[in-house]
């Protein structure tokens, strides 16, 4: 009998196992454990619901069987009983003893250039009613990949302008950076992010909503973000009631077809709202699997997923991916835990101020708190002083503004301060702007100056 090549056995059993068939042992919370299947963390299975049984409801007639036969579940953690599996819809009509395949590898996602325009739910499939992906002949891609080399990444040298005065004058972004936008709850970070995905100098805009409301979709869509928008955009929603997993993947989706794009030769914006949402449904996942809660009952694979996700964003030698990721923070706490992780991984953070957005002041932008970690690599020297002046006087406005509001305050007591007075209504007009005006950059720059200088 001929021996099989290392290649043709690896082949045969890889389609042997994937007709192997496990069995459903243990249903428990959020989860299931499945037995007699050879998988890996990350991989799908299918689980094959059992026919409902008929059931009689007043009148004699049967009810219909609501659920689907077939749910595809996730693979988070093997124990010696079994693998822990995550759903990735509801468990309604799972039973003990259900019979579960082994789709053959982690969750793919078809990408390219048919996706622009394009709303996808968690797992990459399309909800707008838009032809099916299937017949666009896109690519099929693993939704994890790796990092780039970070000795292969460009340096960050160029500016991208947002179109929103306040971020690129004061707090400017570069190709390639990401930036965490920390905020409370209602306070405009998701207006904020829609300004962007218009105004944004970038090809394409990738924008992942996570853990959102359903009724703030089309509100989204059709308001916030516009046809123009939509038509450069890809949007990726899992809303707040999706599975924690299809929660968890939205991020991952959105991310790997930002990567393609970059890939591709694109400068791509990608904008996440809201990355705390993300670790919320991983801390569900850790907690179902059996990890210990530690900071806030957040496991410890929460703080060795962030830099996973977030350091796959940034410049490759082919382009770049730069992040706008919003953190919920608790409270109002920029020291919450998601929030100071962030902003350890992170190229800068913009701080969004519930005292501003209540004061009509829009976008609610604390330039003061707010910094980027390489305004001196992206801006002139020029654009650099005028923008330290512009700080300098709203520091010296601020201590002195209870002073001027009472008629305290003495002229001449303090230069900056002086002048900061009497340029406040113009740096006011700078730093506000309407939800549907696009500032290019080179106009923010010049009114900069001749408020600054």
């Amino acid at each position: 009998m001929t021996a099989l090549s290392p290649e043709l056995r690896e082949r045969a059993l890889a389609a042997a196992g994937h007709r192997t068939l496990g069995t459903v042992v243990e249903l428990a919370g959020l989860h299931l454990i499945v037995t007699g299947l050879p998988v890996a963390v990350g991989d799908l299975v299918e689980v094959h619901r059992s026919p409902d049984r008929p059931r009689t409801v007043a009148g004699g007639s049967p009810t219909v069987p609501s659920a689907a036969r077939h749910l595809l579940a996730e693979v988070v953690a093997l124990r010696t009983d079994g693998a822990v599996c995550l759903p990735l819809g509801t468990l309604h009509g799972v039973r003990i003893g259900d019979h579960v395949r082994h789709t053959g590898g982690p969750l793919r996602v078809l990408v390219g250039e048919a996706l622009r325009g394009r709303v996808l739910d968690g797992l990459g499939r399309p909800i707008d009613g838009g032809p099916p992906l299937e017949a666009l002949g896109l690519e099929s891609v693993s939704v994890d990949a790796e990092t780039p080399n970070a000795l292969q990444r460009p340096l960050i040298t160029e500016a991208l302008g947002l179109g929103v005065r306040a971020l690129d004058a004061l707090v400017p972004c570069g190709r390639g950076q990401r930036i965490g936008i920390m905020a409370g709850s209602g306070v405009g970070k998701s207006s904020l992010l829609s300004m962007i995905a218009r105004g944004t100098e970038a090809e394409v805009s990738v924008i992942a909503l996570v853990g959102e409301r359903g009724r703030e979709l089309r509100e989204f869509l059709e308001n916030d973000l516009g046809p123009e928008g939509l038509a450069r955009s890809v949007v990726v929603v899992a809303t707040s009631d999706a599975p924690a997993v299809e929660r968890l993947r939205s991020a991952f989706v959105a991310t790997r077809i930002a990567e393609w794009f970059r890939d591709a030769g694109k400068h791509v914006v990608l904008m996440m709202d809201s990355l705390t949402r993300v670790a919320m449904a991983q801390r569900e996942i850790g907690l179902s699997a059996g990890e210990p809660p530690a900071t806030r009952g957040y496991p410890p694979s929460v703080f060795g997923l962030m830099p996973r996700l977030l350091e796959r964003a940034g410049t490759s030698p082919s382009g770049s991916i730069t992040g706008l990721y919003t953190v919920l923070v608790e409270g109002d706490d920029l020291q919450d835990p998601i929030g100071d992780t962030a902003r350890s991984i992170l190229d800068g953070h913009v701080v969004l101020s519930r005292e501003l957005a209540t004061s009509g002041h829009f976008p609610s932008i604390d330039v003061l708190e707010s910094i980027s970690r390489l305004t001196s690599a992206v801006c002139t020297p020029e654009q650099q002083q005028d923008a330290r002046s512009a700080r300098r006087m709203l520091a010296a406005y601020r201590g002195v503004k209870e002073l001027v509001e009472i008629g305290a305050y003495v002229t001449g007591s303090d230069p900056v301060a002086d002048a900061a007075i009497a340029r406040m209504v113009h740096i006011e007009r700078f730093l506000q702007q309407r939800m549907d005006e696009v500032s290019p950059t080179e106009r923010t720059w010049a009114e900069l100056a001749s408020i600054a200088r």
